[in-house]
């Protein structure tokens, strides 16, 4: 009898055997989200709580590039790559998915917009984002910008305030595999690779 031969490192067949729990990841997904951010007024720690949505929890905040912090601003960019190729895990705590830096100009100066997608709450993301620039001594971007409390180290509550004013609320979000945790993802490469190695063994 002949035997279908499976071609190597072809995973593309194999297919999810976890079941989707409640927020259905195997089904790309999006939410329209109100102005203010949130669908039903609940507050958190330090003001109202933002949903989690199919891409997971995030911001972005926008805020005026104090005068002469441009480039400044853009090579903090280069410090947070050399920050990342030292030590891989540098970022961890911050639970991310991916970050997004823009730098624009409105007609009044430039604008340094911070996007983020994390799997954390927007509080405790700030929480442990103003605990990691302590611990790794890296000064935060955020000092060239309008508005940024002098004394952010020991001043928590101005840095969220600070966030939540500037924080610019999205009123659509996607997710192509929706609220997927990014070490869920991890893992979910690490058996495809698991599968690849083990195809290769049967060659």
């Amino acid at each position: 009898m002949a035997t279908a031969s499976v071609p190597k490192n072809d995973t593309s067949n194999i297919t999810a055997i976890a079941s989707p729990g409640e927020n259905d990841w195997t089904k790309p997904a999006a939410m329209a989200i109100p102005k203010e951010g949130y669908f039903t007024l609940e507050n958190g720690r330090y003001g109202p709580t933002f949903p989690k949505t199919p891409a997971c929890y995030g911001f972005s905040v926008v805020a005026k590039v104090k005068p002469g912090r441009e480039q400044v601003v853009r090579d903090y960019g280069k410090n947070i790559e050399e920050a990342v190729k030292s030590d891989p895990t540098v970022l961890k705590p911050l639970k991310l998915h991916y970050l997004r830096w823009v730098l624009f100009d409105v007609g009044s100066g430039p604008h340094f917009m911070y996007q983020g997608i994390f799997d954390t709450d927007f509080d405790k993301y700030l929480e442990d984002a103003v605990a990691l620039f302590i611990k790794t001594g890296i000064t935060t971007v955020f000092v060239n910008l309008e508005g940024w409390p002098d004394d952010w180290k020991t001043n928590l509550t101005a840095v969220i305030k600070f966030f939540r004013e500037h924080q610019c609320p999205s009123f659509l979000e996607y997710g192509e595999y929706p609220y997927v945790a990014a070490d869920e993802i991890k893992k979910a490469l690490k058996l495809k690779c698991a599968f690849s190695n083990m195809l290769d063994l049967m060659q």
